[in-house]
C-alpha cells in the first residue's frame, strides 16, 4: 500500500511503505514512525485551542448571559469545547473525502486526549483564580483570566500532543487523511 501522508515532517519516497500500525518498511526495512517536531505539535494544539476556545467561551458567556451557577456554566463550556473540537477535525477530515463514520472516528481518536487535557487544565485555572468563577461579562477578570487559562492549558498539552504524535496517535492519524 503506497502512503501518500507525512508522519512528523517525513516526507514518503519510492518504495516506502506503511503497515495499519504506523510502521514504516522503506527498501525492506521497518521503521517506527519518527518522533513529532515541536512546531508539529504546536500546530495540533493550537488546532485544538481554537475548537476549545470557541466552545469555552461561547459556553461562558451563554452561561453567564442566562445567569447560571458556576456547574451548569461550566458543563455547558466544556460540552461546547469538546463539540467544537471535534467539528474542526471533522471539517478537514470530511473535505478529504472520507465518510463521516471514519471521519467522526477518526476526530474521537485525535482530539479526544489533548481536548481534556486542555478543559482540565483550562477549568481548573479558573476555578482556582480567585474571583473568577463569579466574574460577568462585563468584568476584566473574567475575560483576562479565561485568556490566561487558555495559555497555560495550550503549554500544558502541547508537550502531550507531541507525546501522542510522536507514537503516531492524536493528529498523527489526522495527518493521514491529508493529501
Amino acid at each position: 500500500m503506497q502512503q501518500h501522508e507525512t508522519h512528523a515532517g517525513h516526507t514518503p519516497h519510492a518504495g516506502h511503505t506503511g503497515d495499519a500500525h504506523g510502521h514504516h518498511e522503506v527498501h525492506g526495512h521497518t521503521h517506527a514512525p519518527a518522533g513529532a517536531t515541536w512546531p508539529t505539535a504546536v500546530r495540533a494544539t493550537l488546532h485544538c485551542l481554537t475548537g476549545c476556545a470557541i466552545g469555552e467561551v461561547l459556553g461562558m458567556v451563554i452561561g453567564t448571559a442566562l445567569g447560571w451557577g458556576n456547574t451548569p456554566t461550566t458543563v455547558l463550556a466544556i460540552a461546547l469545547a469538546f463539540f467544537f473540537g471535534y467539528s474542526l477535525t471533522l471539517r478537514g477530515i470530511l473535505t478529504a473525502g472520507v465518510g463521516f463514520r471514519t471521519a467522526f472516528r477518526v476526530a474521537l481518536a485525535a482530539d479526544t486526549l489533548s481536548i481534556a487535557v486542555m478543559e482540565l487544565i483550562d477549568n481548573g485555572v479558573i476555578a482556582l483564580w480567585p474571583s473568577a468563577m463569579d466574574a460577568k461579562l462585563a468584568d476584566a477578570v473574567f475575560w483576562f483570566s479565561l485568556a490566561v487559562s487558555l495559555v497555560i492549558a495550550f503549554a500544558v498539552t502541547t508537550p502531550v500532543n507531541k507525546w501522542m504524535i510522536g507514537r503516531g496517535k492524536g493528529h498523527a492519524v489526522v495527518h493521514r487523511y491529508h493529501h
